[in-house]
């Protein structure tokens, strides 16, 4: 029989908590939820409000795995769901907005994937991300030598860039920004990276061009486009171990010289959250949010 479970008054059947999903490490579902359920108060505010994507892997990483978009069946009447638009007309997306809800949806077994726009205006983009992305035999280490050029290319701009790891090979950057479209972020999210590829050519790409790949660090500026989304920070990933996307310093960025050292399983979250606060949390400042030239 399946356990029930109640968390802020809602009732929860939790299932199949012993099962194994990350075999490498034993890691179990069960303890899945107790992760999401320990940083849910650094990550939520990162997934308030904004249509999520699942991105899921009900029997590990080495099952199969697929996104979802629409309501799954069975979503309970009080999760929150929100009307988004889509190219193809629209349609109804979970926003998870409570720790119910992040419980309901991590029980589902998935990654969090989110849009640089909110619910309550979805032709406005009040993020923006670069997506770095290291081709073998380039690792997460050059990333980190593009992503400091890339925080002084945007703080001449006067938008902040804050890092995060992609909980996979590479390197995120977000930055608040406002009064902008989707659109316009995008075309200045791609002149950033050709910018980058011009500064450092032996290093950097600015298109997804497989050939070139190797030794090089991909920009992918086109996560800015108002139907893509990106990995939500304090996710975790489908890979071999439970590696998570983590809020990481400048400072570990600057001082990064081997790929094991921004590497950080769910283990290590809540002690640096402890140690460190939310790292993004000048992205939920409307204030401290840059103009988009």
């Amino acid at each position: 029989m399946t356990p029930i479970t109640e968390v802020e008054g809602r009732r929860l059947a939790l299932s199949n908590l012993e099962k194994v999903l990350y075999p490498a490490t034993g890691f179990t579902k069960g303890e899945v939820l107790h992760y999401y359920a320990t940083v849910a108060d650094a990550l939520l505010p990162h997934l308030r409000d904004r249509p999520l994507s699942f991105l899921r892997y009900p029997d590990g990483p080495d099952g199969q795995i697929f996104f979802a978009k629409n309501v799954p069946p069975g979503t309970p009447e009080w999760v929150t769901t929100a009307e988004v638009p889509r190219s193809e007309g629209p349609a109804r997306m979970v926003v998870v907005q409570d720790l119910a809800s992040l419980v309901w949806a991590a029980n589902l077994v998935t990654e969090f994937h989110t849009p640089q726009w909110v619910i309550q205006d979805p032709q406005t983009a009040d993020r923006l991300v670069l997506d770095l992305d290291p081709g073998t035999p380039a690792t997460v280490v050059e990333c980190c030598e593009v992503a400091v050029w890339l925080r002084e290319r945007l703080a001449a701009d006067g938008i902040e860039a804050l890092p995060k790891t992609s909980g996979s090979k590479g390197l995120h950057l977000l930055a608040a920004v406002r009064d902008a479209s989707s659109e316009r972020v995008t075309e200045y999210a791609k002149q950033l990276a050709v910018e980058a590829e011009r500064a450092m050519p032996r290093l950097v790409l600015h298109r997804m061009t497989r050939s070139l790949r190797p030794g090089k660090v991909f920009v992918d500026w086109s996560q800015n486009a108002a139907r893509k989304t990106t990995a939500t920070p304090y996710t975790l990933r489908a890979r071999a171990e439970p590696t998570v996307s983590a809020p990481v310093t400048w400072e570990e960025v600057e001082e990064c010289r081997s790929a094991g050292t921004l590497t950080f399983a769910a283990s290590d979250i809540a002690p640096r959250i402890q140690d460190f606060g939310d790292l993004l949390a000048p992205l939920l400042d409307a204030g401290r949010a840059g103009a988009v030239p």
